[in-house]
């Protein structure tokens, strides 16, 4: 878990992170697999409409590569489908501690570009390795680790609280740079045990976070890199 940090020198609403969570928010609780609509039913009907609804608007690699054409919308609707209660939150989280700074440095029509482009492009990436798989891809974790690794490249010094579970979840104050190359290090090596079965898309997740610092690289002369890690993680200027 990670503590949110303040939005650096106060430069307003974030808009787009705001956004973004909400309309995944407002999908999901719509859509069959919150169970809160009672238009999909119960039971056997609503299981139906569920497997119906990740099959319309996610990844399914091979229907991308050999199927209907419509397929081709599918790495975009499915940044904003999720599996369940759990898979939503947790993604929403992410988004939640890192967007805002990330939107505010880099200006809100780049973040929305960053998050949509890493985002569709990790879920290509993984359905190209996995072509011949019938088995459905959802959610937003391949986007929300383009902000991850947008977040690297831009506030490379900021501090957040992590819990470490295996440090009996006592929380420690690290640099940005540790705790989410950790995570990409553990990402990566996930990845790799997977041994050319899908399953959790740890693939897309590697490859969001490398397309999300690229991105913020490469709009590096318009977002300067934060150097100061009092000022990366304190919204008021420094006394």
């Amino acid at each position: 878990m990670i503590e949110k940090a303040g939005t650096p020198g106060g430069s307003g609403t974030p808009v787009v992170t705001w956004t973004l969570l909400a309309l995944c928010c407002a999908v999901f609780v719509v859509g069959p697999v919150s169970g809160l609509n009672p238009a999909y039913g119960t039971g056997h009907a609503l299981h139906a409409a569920q497997t119906a609804y990740f099959q319309r608007w996610g990844v399914v690699p091979e229907e991308l590569w050999y199927g209907s054409p419509l397929a081709l919308c599918t790495p975009f609707t499915a940044l904003f489908v999720h599996g369940n209660w759990l898979h939503l939150l947790g993604n929403m989280l992410f988004l939640y501690v890192f967007g805002a700074m990330t939107e505010a440095r880099m200006g809100r029509g780049a973040f929305a570009l960053c998050y949509l482009v890493t985002g569709t492009l990790a879920l290509l990436g993984y359905a190209a390795v996995h072509a011949h798989s019938d088995r459905t891809l959802v959610g937003a974790s391949g986007a929300i680790s383009g902000v991850l690794g947008a977040f690297l490249y831009l506030f490379p010094r900021a501090r957040v609280t992590s819990l470490l579970p295996f440090l009996f979840f006592l929380p420690l104050r690290l640099p940005a740079w540790a705790v989410l190359l950790f995570w990409f290090v553990l990402q990566w090596l996930a990845a790799g045990a997977e041994a050319g079965r899908p399953g959790v898309a740890h693939l897309a997740h590697v490859l969001g976070f490398a397309l999300g610092f690229a991105f913020a690289w490469g709009v590096g002369t318009h977002a300067a890199r934060v150097k100061n890690a009092a000022r990366s993680t304190e919204g008021d200027k420094p006394t």
